[in-house]
């Protein structure tokens, strides 16, 4: 048979790979008894499903005090945290742990770790509200609603937007026991602000001298917070005054909050401005507030305009006082691919004597392999090596890939030879990825070279390594290499997978052996793998390709049957062949079945259909396909598709039906804010044809 001579002796090689095998398993439950014995440990000292068992029963309270109020005062506040997170699915049980554990303590009621976990189960699977119920339950128990304990829950309703729960359990607080103090007119407030009813937050604030509670600085940061979110920064500097008229100093959060309210009324100057205050204070800006003012002026302004701000502004002070502000302004640069500009940038502090890290270069050399020319991206990165710098992996593999693209393979062997030097070769997976890049790229001598690396290394090739190597052969034609990196892939005792016989499958087709194509796809079922969409793919392309497009039909049906569903792929690539062949008919009612089953075509596709549609002069046709496509899928079809429609009702001398239809297409198009793609003599044509 065809697939002996394929995959020849491959069930010996099965037979001799069983002592591997044994290996494995055998490792295999070494670290299982390992693990075991650690989780027998874990689950002696303390069990936190158990401890949610408990919780969920009616008598919750008794029964979780008798098992587990002994360890709790050794195992601390982590215990409740753990419990917390294994019965984050049920708030209200969280809620009932919360009570219990307080009652040892108020190092288990503030403790951050157990609020942050509480809060967080509270706001991800709440509302928990605070019903008559539930306060039953809590002083059943002979517990009471602690001020902790309210303040996580009007947290978690703020978090939710439904802070007027806060203001109904604010008023209701002498039945609970409870009276109001600065940490609960806070809670409520911030709240408040968070569910964006400032007007309350304010109503609250104004209310707190009746109560004998006064403002501190988390009141008045709230406030801030809550006005510059409006948009009315005056408002926010005039309760800025205030509190420092109240004796209050603002910290750095009061400073950062100002800083993002100035950005978003593009009041540049302005949040620039309230740095050179904070230093007249004596507060120091921290990361956060460097990222706000650097992000807020790149959302507000165009990015070449906050371009130049912000670097003027750096320039203007010294590089080390700075050095957040610097590291975002370059993440900035690249995420909008201003390669030019991120380089200029280092090159400015580098003569200020800052000199870049290896992570801040990392970010420009990923932004420069994209927009400058290789040989100017190699030059930076040799200057930082000279320097002392060092690039890591992820780095390195985009100088490579941006190399091989451009077949320079030279200077890409140069920069592995570097990447060895500098030891990142540390794992079979970073072999693999520098495999994959030189595979993709074709140039098989030298991953086999790094091949031959790996094992020097110690690191042994896996399957991962040979369906690299096997993708890559097949991909240049070469199935005799594909077949000798398989012959070596089952010596070493690996089974071949789906993506081995894909990519052998794909060589075979590439060099256009299709009778050993589908002898390999037939063989696929003697190992007891199953072909995937890329695998019909794979050979519906290579028959359509060779011309055979009734074959091809029938692979898809047979596709259909082996429950695996077509993809755009499959579909487009028989329905661009029937339109080769002017087989509209079968065309159009295979795009019509791609439609009712959502898979979407693509542009190239439809456009093609449309085309040939309207040289037969089908245009009717061809506008339903065209509307259909935009209302089914969502997808916007391009001008030069509304033309051809267009240009065929012309001709058809249906003037006034060609002008409406472009002018759809500028309607269309004003509405979703691309109005841009419309040529300039477009609306001209368009009344000349009205006309």
């Amino acid at each position: 048979m065809r697939s002996r001579r394929l995959l020849p002796n491959l069930l010996p090689r099965l037979a001799k790979s069983t002592n591997l095998c044994a290996q494995i398993r055998q490792r295999s439950n070494l670290s299982a008894k390992s693990g075991q014995n650690a989780a027998e440990s874990a689950a002696a000292a303390a069990d936190p499903t158990r401890a949610v068992s408990l919780l969920a029963e009616r008598n919750w309270f008794a029964r979780i005090n008798s098992e587990f109020a002994a360890p709790l005062r050794q195992l601390g506040p982590r215990f409740v945290v753990r419990v917390l997170q294994h019965a984050a699915a049920e708030p209200l049980l969280c809620v009932r742990l919360y009570v219990w554990a307080s009652r040892f303590g108020q190092h288990f009621a503030r403790d951050r770790s157990v609020r942050r976990a509480l809060g967080d189960a509270l706001w991800r699977r709440g509302p928990v509200v605070l019903s008559p119920a539930l306060v039953s339950e809590v002083q059943e128990c002979g517990c009471v609603v602690s001020e902790e304990l309210l303040c996580a829950l009007v947290e978690s309703w703020g978090r939710l937007g439904l802070a007027h729960y806060a203001h109904e359990v604010f008023v209701q607080m002498p039945r609970l026991g409870l009276r109001p103090s600065t940490v609960i007119y806070n809670a409520v407030i911030a709240a408040s602000v968070r569910s964006g009813a400032v007007d309350a937050a304010y109503l609250r604030f104004q209310q707190m001298p009746a109560d004998g509670c006064h403002p501190d600085c988390f009141t008045y940061n709230a406030l801030v917070h809550g006005v510059c979110r409006r948009g009315i920064i005056d408002e926010a500097l005039r309760l800025v005054k205030q509190m420092e008229v109240a004796g209050i100093r603002p910290n750095v959060f009061t400073y950062t909050i100002l800083v993002d309210g100035f950005c978003n009324a593009s009041r540049v100057e302005d949040a620039v401005g309230v740095l050179e205050k904070m230093t007249e204070k004596g507060v120091a800006p921290t990361e956060a507030t460097y990222r706000t003012l650097v992000h807020g002026v790149f959302r507000s302004m165009g990015t070449e305009k906050a371009y130049r701000i912000l670097s003027k502004w750096l320039e203007s002070h010294p590089a080390w006082h700075h050095r957040n502000a610097f590291h975002t302004l370059l993440y900035c640069l690249s995420k909008n691919n201003m390669a030019k500009e991120a380089v200029d940038l280092v090159d400015k502090m580098s003569t200020r004597g800052y000199l870049v890290g290896n992570t801040a270069f990392g970010i420009v050399i990923s932004c420069a392999v994209k927009g400058l020319e290789p040989s100017y991206v190699c030059e930076l990165v040799d200057n930082f090596i000279k320097k002392g710098g060092k690039l890591g992996f992820d780095v390195y593999i985009l100088i490579i890939k941006s190399l091989l693209n451009c077949k320079d393979v030279s200077k890409a062997q140069k920069y592995l030879s570097q990447m060895v030097l500098d030891g990142l070769f540390s794992s079979a997976t970073s072999y693999n990825m520098v495999i994959d890049c030189l595979s993709k790229a074709g140039e098989m001598e030298m991953a086999m070279e790094i091949v031959k690396a790996m094992r020097e290394s110690g690191f042994l090739p896996n399957l991962v390594t040979f369906n690299m190597l096997i993708s890559g052969y097949s991909k240049l034609g070469n199935v005799h290499d594909a077949k000798a990196v398989l012959k070596m892939l089952m010596e070493l005792g690996f089974m071949p997978d789906i993506i081995t016989f894909t990519s052998l499958i794909d060589g075979l087709c590439h060099t256009h052996q299709l009778d050993d194509a589908f002898d390999c796809f037939n063989e696929m079922s003697h190992w007891g793998i199953r072909p995937n969409v890329r695998t019909y793919n794979v050979l519906i392309r290579a028959l359509c390709s060779a011309g055979n497009v009734h074959k091809a039909m029938d692979l898809l049906n047979k596709m259909k049957m082996d429950g695996i569903n077509p993809d755009a792929y499959s579909l487009n690539t028989l329905i661009l062949s029937f339109c080769r062949t002017r087989k509209i008919d079968k065309a159009h009612r295979l795009f019509t079945a791609m439609l009712r089953y959502g898979v979407a075509p693509d542009s190239y596709t439809y456009t093609t259909l449309i085309k040939v549609l309207c040289d037969e002069r089908r245009v009717d046709e061809a506008k339903k396909i065209l509307l259909a496509v935009e209302s089914s899928s969502g997808i916007a079809a391009y001008q030069h598709t509304y033309w051809l429609v267009v240009g065929a009702l012309t001709k058809m001398h249906r003037f006034s039906e060609a002008g409406e239809f472009m002018n759809r297409f500028h309607r269309r198009n004003v509405h979703t804010g691309s109005s841009a793609q419309l040529r300039a003599g477009s609306e001209i044509l368009v009344q000349t044809v009205i006309v």
